[in-house]
């Protein structure tokens, strides 16, 4: 599967974004998305996941209760509303996939988009 991430770009902290991820290729549905992100001088990180089904999703503590990541997989996209953006959000986001559950390791997923830099302003 083919993923491309897109949506990021510049916005005051308090203020609101969407990524959006499209895939191509292999079935959408199948697989399992993970929203991922990497500040600057840092190391990727988790920040929420998607069950195939949509039915089961999981989020990184520094973004629980600001992120929502959804799906619709007749359109074989997903998506991550980012809300409250501080500062600290700050970094290229990438989304990626896998089959069998979503894990909080990015070595776990062999499938990943091109990042989307988002740039929160204080």
């Amino acid at each position: 599967v083919q993923l491309q991430a897109y949506g990021g770009g510049l916005v005051q902290a308090g203020g609101s974004l969407r990524l959006s991820c499209a895939a191509s290729g292999r079935t959408f549905g199948n697989y399992d998305l993970g929203w991922f992100r990497q500040p600057p001088g840092k190391e990727r990180e988790f920040v929420a996941g998607i069950w195939w089904s949509g039915g089961t999703t999981r989020y990184a503590d520094s973004v629980k209760g600001r992120f929502t990541i959804s799906r619709d997989n007749a359109k074989s996209t997903a998506y991550l509303q980012m809300n409250s953006l501080v500062p600290e959000d700050t970094a290229v986001y990438y989304c990626a996939a896998r089959l069998f559950g979503i894990v909080d390791a990015p070595r776990e997923y062999g499938y990943w988009g091109q990042g989307t830099l988002v740039t929160v302003s204080s």
